[in-house]
């Protein structure tokens, strides 16, 4: 005995399966769109962070070189001569920088590439699910 799903939808127009057909694929797209935005939100705010990292580092290593480092110089110099002082004052701000751009970094690289992989993932699925429909409705 016959489906009675299947003889409906064979008796179904052309029109028809093309209309469902436009509606089902534009919905499919707006939800794919919305899918890679929010994707690429998440990522996007976890680079930031590590973009600040990278900032703060930037800025530390400049301040450094600023006043901070000159009175450390100019102190350590009473006891010791001022090169060795200016030198032992280098090495630790750049200790701390190295410190704050390793932490940048880290953050970044856990944020992962800038691409909507779940998305990619939905789109080939969504690709596969159509190509294997329209062979069974060929049918």
């Amino acid at each position: 005995m016959a489906d009675n799903g299947s003889t409906a939808q064979r008796d179904r127009s052309f029109g028809e399966i093309a209309r469902d057909l436009s509606r089902d694929l534009s919905a499919l797209i707006r939800q794919e769109i919305e899918l890679a935005r929010a994707e690429m939100t998440q990522k996007a705010r976890g680079a930031g962070q590590g973009a600040g990292l990278l900032g703060g580092a930037g800025a530390a290593g400049l301040s450094a070189l600023g006043a901070f480092t000159a009175f450390l110089v100019l102190l350590l110099a009473e006891a010791m001569d001022a090169w060795l002082a200016a030198l032992i004052v280098a090495v630790v701000m750049g200790a701390i920088a190295y410190i704050l751009q390793m932490a940048g970094r880290r953050q970044i690289a856990e944020a992962g590439a800038p691409v909507p992989e779940r998305t990619m993932e939905s789109v080939k699925e969504d690709v596969q699910w159509a190509k294997s429909h329209a062979k069974s409705n060929a049918r």
